[in-house]
């Protein structure tokens, strides 16, 4: 039964929390066919539209509300939407939605009082990815061949909403036949020589030559400035920390997981800290932070903006 219940998804992986939202929702659509679906951001609800929402209406006596990013209300709300999540009409299905964080926690705090059903949609680790894949393909029923995962992971990069795409398409492509390595290597191998990861990877290891052509034609065709951007500040993050933890007497499986990446991603860190000092990895953040800022606006030419942080890195790099 879901009418006459609320549920609080939270977390900051939008896939996840998109899903359990669909589910809830359709779950009450089963039950009350006749009820009226509103899906609102918290920051534009006040108090009587509130009300309204969750009172139902002249033309159909059930509701199913969702309240996205309760992050953003409005704290004189409060009180008004914890007592509606704790005691719901049996006309109504409440979906809250809030993304992690401290923001919003004192709304957060009352619906935990009041034990509102609460559903977690956490980040997915780097190292976790693969796993997400297999999952994905047994959902869709996906045979899939040892090391077809990661391949896919290699190919499309590290965003779930991405890789569950992929994965669709390829049910719909590979009817009753297995993914293979090379099958992910024909379907994505282009895309994969060219996603925003390759350009960090190359930037980070001092090829920088081959990172500006990779970026020049990753831009070309469609990846998102600000991936570029993203996926050079997880590099040097990576890096930071593994500076910070070289010198501890931790193995490598202890220091991968305090870093957040696979195990085998720390034989790389190793190599890369020889290049890499800590001055210089600081050096490169602001860089990077520079070239984000460009890339969300603050600048004319984002694809210029990406070339100047590509060398302003070499230059941290290599400086003495």
């Amino acid at each position: 039964m879901t009418m006459g219940r609320a549920l609080l998804v939270t977390g900051p992986e939008a896939l996840l929390a998109e899903r359990h939202v669909a589910a809830r929702v359709r779950s009450a659509r089963k039950q009350a066919p006749e009820a009226d679906l509103h899906q609102v951001e918290a920051s534009s609800v006040d108090a009587g539209t509130f009300a309204e929402l969750t009172g139902g209406s002249l033309f159909a006596s059930a509701s199913i509300v969702v309240l996205n990013d309760v992050s953003g209300l409005d704290q004189s709300l409060f009180d008004l939407v914890a007592a509606t999540a704790a005691d719901p009409s049996e006309e109504l299905c409440l979906v809250m939605t809030h993304p992690g964080g401290v923001k919003g926690k004192g709304l957060l705090d009352k619906l935990k009082k009041a034990k509102v059903e609460t559903i977690e949609a956490p980040a997915i680790k780097t190292w976790e990815l693969g796993k997400f894949v297999e999952n994905e393909a047994r959902h869709a029923k996906l045979r899939l061949e040892a090391g077809a995962a990661q391949a896919l992971v290699d190919a499309i990069g590290n965003d779930p909403r991405a890789l569950a795409a992929a994965v669709v398409q390829l049910c719909d492509d590979l009817v009753d036949q297995t993914l293979t390595v090379e099958a992910v290597q024909t379907y994505f191998g282009g895309r994969a020589e060219v996603t925003s990861f390759a350009v960090a990877d190359d930037v980070m290891a001092g090829r920088t030559g081959d990172a500006l052509e990779k970026l020049r034609w990753a831009l070309a065709t469609g990846v998102a400035p600000v991936l570029v951007t993203s996926a050079v500040a997880n590099s040097l993050r990576g890096l930071g920390k593994y500076h910070d933890l070289r010198s501890s007497r931790l193995n490598d499986g202890e220091v991968a997981r305090q870093i957040g990446v696979p195990p085998w991603k720390v034989k790389d860190l190793t190599r890369l800290s020889r290049s890499w000092s800590p001055r210089a990895i600081a050096q490169a953040v602001v860089a990077v932070a520079e070239a984000d800022g460009a890339v969300k606006g603050m600048a004319a030419d984002a694809d210029f903006a990406l070339e100047q942080m590509l060398l302003a890195l070499d230059r941290a790099r290599t400086a003495r």
